[in-house]
């Protein structure tokens, strides 16, 4: 995911027109970099709403709104798979109201999953804001035919591999099996069956791989020197490498990149919501979207946004998701209580396999 940052508090206010009234205030809680000051500046201009940013992570967002009873902010931005469980739990949140939102300004794809991943009943909870994925980073001269996970097992890139001991691959390389992971999360017996035959075909590949990575810069320093020339790793990385080297870049495997959306959210005793509502239609209007890109690092959910984006960043992203990759992203939804066990074990025989 997105590099973000920790837990700190900043208050920017404007003057309400030149009146002197007081203005109305939005209270975001919300990642780093998402909503940056020349954003909040133009939000402010132009409504006359103050914006007042807690910058926070999941855990800390549910914390602090569970502490509440879903009071103190007015808008959230957690991850899609972080909240149909805690509110379930509870009671945080309150439903979206989608006629408020314009949804012409979302990547259709994005909202809809999104909405699915976020419902409770007949009710939404969330809808899409910035996203990223993981995938392949590949040296295209190095290995040009890889396409998807499973070619990391290939004997044409044998010693030259790098990916996680992580859930993520077991995910992406279930994926590329031909097989649906997050389809069998409500069935443990049958999602037991696909993380087996992931095993046994992770077990098989060891021989390929030059180093499990363990962090960014450990991967990084690996695809520099030309030790590995492919891997699983996050798009940013990928693009990162390619400014560099044009030769190394970020693909979307054809089986699908594994994709992260961080949301908005209304906390259920939000004091603000017309204004939290005119956020969220201002920041995903392209042109305001393209800044938030620049701060963040990542891209939004925003329809057409990428051609507001620096060239060079446009230029790469529109080179690793064309509108079909994107449309065949694997949404992470919210892990079932049992399933990291399963996982766990099967990372620790793998590790353990000769």
């Amino acid at each position: 995911m997105t590099f973000k940052t920790g837990i700190t508090a900043i208050t920017l206010a404007a003057s309400f027109a030149a009146t002197g009234a007081s203005a109305e205030t939005l209270r975001l809680l919300t990642w780093g970099g998402y909503a940056p000051d020349e954003v909040i500046a133009k939000f402010t201009e132009e409504t006359g709403i103050e914006v007042e940013v807690t910058k926070s992570n999941n855990e800390e967002m549910i914390a602090k709104l569970r502490a509440t009873g879903g009071g103190g902010f007015d808008l959230a931005q957690p991850s899609q798979d972080r909240i149909s469980g805690a509110q379930a739990e509870f009671e945080i949140y309150k439903p979206i109201d989608l006629s408020k939102i314009n949804t012409d300004l979302f990547i259709t794809s994005m909202l809809e999953s999104t909405k699915g991943n976020t419902t409770i009943g007949e009710d939404v909870y969330g809808v899409p804001h910035i996203w990223g994925t993981s995938g392949l980073v590949v040296n295209t001269a190095g290995a040009p035919d890889v396409q998807d996970y499973t070619d990391l097992c290939e004997e044409s890139v044998a010693g030259k591999v790098s990916y996680r001991l992580k859930r993520p691959t077991l995910i992406g390389f279930a994926f590329a099996m031909g097989m649906d992971p997050f389809a069998a999360y409500s069935d443990p017996a049958e999602y037991e069956k696909i993380i087996s035959a992931v095993e046994e075909k992770l077990t098989e590949c060891k021989a390929n791989v030059k180093a499990y990575w363990g962090g960014g810069d450990e991967l990084l320093g690996l695809l520099r020197s030309g030790e590995v020339t492919a891997s699983m790793a996050w798009d940013t990385g990928g693009w990162k490498l390619n400014a560099e080297n044009p030769d190394i870049t970020f693909v979307a495997p054809t089986s699908g990149a594994l994709g992260w959306i961080d949301t908005f959210a209304l906390p259920r005793k939000t004091k603000a919501e017309d204004a939290a509502y005119k956020w969220i239609n201002f920041v995903m209007q392209p042109e305001i979207a393209a800044m938030i890109t620049a701060s963040a690092g990542n891209f939004t959910a925003s329809l057409g946004a990428d051609g507001f984006a620096d060239e060079e960043l446009k230029a790469r992203f529109q080179a690793s998701f064309p509108p079909e990759a994107i449309d065949n992203i694997n949404w992470y939804p919210t892990v079932p209580a049992g399933l990291e066990e399963i996982e766990g074990l099967a990372l620790d025989r793998i590790k353990a396999a000769k």
